[in-house]
């Protein structure tokens, strides 16, 4: 049942609020899904170019569960947290051969596809099939945790069944569309981390942490953890033909399932790279070049990426395969690889833009 929280974040919503997302037009269960899924950890001018260009390439889930994975995530590079390209694919597969192509409308089967918990399993109801489902995506979060004042971090799971209370409490019976929408524009463009427009909110009134003037305070932030330092040369090896040897990478893990290239001992010093790369792979190569390094972040950890390129002399044992292929450089980058790895295959001398 609608509350004056429903009726007054609706109001502001007509008013200003994003109406012409791409997902916005021909609100089908596949397409909201794929956008909600590409929204999670990334903003919104980010994802725009992405999603059009998956939904040219798989416009449906049927073309997804039947494309092969390397164009997958092909399509998802740059996006980070690849896992979601993966987990996208196999419920892709789960719909097509066990729900004969058609999204389930109950969050109770929607919540058995890979990939997809609580909150987007209610925005597929409420959005593609209008029926009224309460979310509690990063935005929510904070619109709710201001709003209500709850104290502490929303990733315990105290607080998190505290905004799934008051995530339930606010939904509206009708409208649930626009709601789900109006409420996630809130947080991305009013209701922010940092210096939120409190304002222009329609909320403002009965804020609690607006009139105790603690917005700031919430929600609580995660504990902070120092995260460890780790060190891997990254080498770009040519064969005569002009060829680049890529190596995928296993299923799970750090880009999991991406070409990259091929990884060294950090033990080795920049004189040694030669005897590694005949250990390793049992290459023979000319003199390294070392390329600017660079660090990139990871969820858990700091990799430090020391790249070098070597011309391949000789090579014995390596063919392509499932694991390591050798390819000219426009054939690499028409695959899944890292956002740091495409860019150091494109322009070689210069350190990835993190």
């Amino acid at each position: 049942m609608a509350d004056s929280f429903a009726d007054k974040l609706l109001n502001w919503y007509d008013k200003h609020g994003r109406h012409d997302l791409p997902w916005h037009y021909d609100q089908s269960a596949y397409r909201v899904w794929v956008s909600e899924i590409m929204l999670q950890q990334t903003q919104v001018a980010t994802v725009i170019p992405y999603f059009n260009a998956f939904m040219e390439r798989f416009p449906s889930v049927q073309a997804l569960a039947e494309a092969p994975v390397d164009d997958v995530l092909s399509h998802w590079s740059g996006l980070g947290y690849y896992a979601r390209a993966r987990n996208l694919q196999k419920a892709a597969k789960t719909v097509v051969e066990d729900f004969g192509g058609r999204f389930p409308e109950t969050q109770e089967e929607l919540e058995t596809l890979t990939g997809i918990g609580r909150s987007t399993a209610a925005a597929i109801i409420a959005q593609a099939f209008g029926k009224r489902a309460a979310i509690l995506d990063g935005n929510v979060k904070r619109v709710l945790a201001r709003y209500q004042a709850v104290p502490g971090w929303p990733g315990q799971t105290a607080v998190l069944n505290q905004l799934w209370q008051h995530a339930e409490q606010h939904t509206p019976g009708s409208r649930v569309r626009d709601y789900t929408q109006a409420i996630m524009d809130l947080g991305a463009m009013v209701c922010t981390r940092s210096r939120p427009a409190c304002d222009g909110c329609p909320l403002q009134q009965d804020c609690t942490a607006y009139a105790r003037n603690e917005t700031s305070l919430y929600p609580g932030s995660k504990p902070k953890k120092v995260k460890p330092e780790k060190t891997t040369w990254m080498v770009i090896l040519e064969d005569n033909e002009g060829r680049i040897l890529l190596e995928r990478r296993p299923p799970s893990g750090i880009w999991g399932g991406l070409w990259s290239l091929p990884e060294l001992d950090p033990a080795f010093g920049s004189d040694e790279l030669q005897e590694a790369c005949e250990q390793q792979l049992g290459l023979n190569c000319g003199e390294p070049r070392l390329i600017s390094g660079f660090r990139h972040t990871f969820s858990h950890y700091h990799l430090h990426i020391q790249p070098a390129r070597l011309s391949v002399t000789r090579q014995e044992g390596i063919a392509d395969g499932d694991r390591l292929r050798w390819l000219h450089r426009d054939e690499a980058l028409t695959l899944g690889l890292p956002a740091p790895i495409r860019t150091l295959l494109t322009e070689p001398g210069q350190a990835p833009l993190l």
